[in-house]
């Protein structure tokens, strides 16, 4: 009997290209042997509610979601509440795709379909926030909410940039939270302009935000909680500390957690994943030690040569496409 893969895709992230991949990538997972099922997203929660009816009806093996980090998210925090541990296959098509470039899964979306069908199990942390679960990261305050208020038209024509510059426009008004966060016996008070718990190598675009050699399977998320500067001079030096990854600093307190408890006197908007996590005032963040199986290990070469390819071909002025030239002249 075939084993059955559930594929979950979100027709509208990033620019909509998975839509012009699709034949392709059913091709791939039909050529690997898998009896397929094909599901497209219509709203927010709908991949969590299809990976959950699917696993709970014990009518998959696998599942392959494609999308954004949101979509990713759904489908992950669906098998925390089922609790199940059914391997992910991830094809990112988001604008950023923070955790897929941290799992090192291809930019191809063809080399990571492939990856999703053939590829072995990782297992990885994840995250809850007041049982709410987050895959690689939870932030309050300055720049952790950029992610979902700025619009998807900016997102597709700017892409990463669009994060800077939508938070850049914020700096003026920057504010600061009075936060209270205690962890392993220690307890870190004072005001603060961003908070972040992330296991991540990148967030939002930005590259090494959290520190280096982030472990993925270790238990622990990293904590950053930037201070609010005083003056333009102190907001420099902090800017210049976290491009210097000189974490656990007079600006910047930099700890990792396997539990933190983050409280507030007034509301605290959190965004999870990039996406609007609400007002929590209390949170109680607990990181669940490789709970979740994702498929992010290489088993072949062929994904490198896609991944080559693919390179190579970004690099080739527009116009010029040796693969229809070859078709023409044949």
């Amino acid at each position: 009997m075939k084993e059955r893969l559930l594929f979950i895709y979100n027709p509208n992230a990033g620019t909509g290209k998975i839509k012009s991949k699709l034949s392709d990538i059913i091709e791939i997972f039909s050529n690997t042997g898998y009896e397929i099922m094909i599901y497209p997203t219509k709203c927010r929660m709908d991949a969590r509610q299809c990976a959950m009816e699917y696993v709970q009806k014990e009518w998959c093996e696998r599942i392959v979601c494609a999308g954004g980090d949101g979509t990713l998210n759904e489908v992950a925090g669906g098998m925390m509440i089922c609790g199940k541990q059914i391997p992910i296959g991830y094809i990112p098509a988001g604008t950023t795709n923070d955790f897929g470039y941290s799992l090192k899964i291809p930019k191809n979306i063809l080399a990571a379909a492939e990856l999703a069908a053939t590829g072995e199990v990782f297992q990885c942390d994840i995250g809850s926030i007041n049982g709410t679960y987050f895959t690689y990261t939870a932030a309050f305050g300055l720049f952790s909410d950029v992610s979902y208020e700025t619009s998807q038209n900016m997102k597709n024509v700017l892409g990463r940039a669009a994060y800077l510059l939508s938070g850049i426009t914020k700096l003026a008004g920057v504010r600061p939270y009075e936060v209270r966060a205690e962890y392993d016996n220690e307890v870190v008070e004072g005001k603060f302009i961003l908070g972040i718990l992330a296991n991540s190598d990148s967030i939002g675009g930005f590259r090494g935000l959290t520190g280096k050699d982030v472990m993925f399977d270790d238990g622990l998320f990293e904590m950053l909680l930037i201070k609010m500067p005083k003056n333009l001079l102190e907001l420099n030096g902090i800017i210049y500390e976290l491009l210097s990854n000189s974490l656990n600093n007079r600006y910047i307190h930099y700890a990792r957690v396997s539990k933190v408890h983050i409280t507030s006197l007034e509301d605290l908007p959190w965004s999870l994943d990039g996406e609007d996590g609400g007002n929590i005032p209390d949170a109680e963040i607990i990181i669940y030690q490789r709970a979740v199986h994702y498929i992010c290990r290489k088993v072949n070469d062929i994904l490198e040569e896609l991944e080559t390819k693919e390179e190579i071909q970004e690099q080739l002025p527009q116009e010029f496409n040796p693969t229809e030239e070859l078709e023409e002249e044949s």
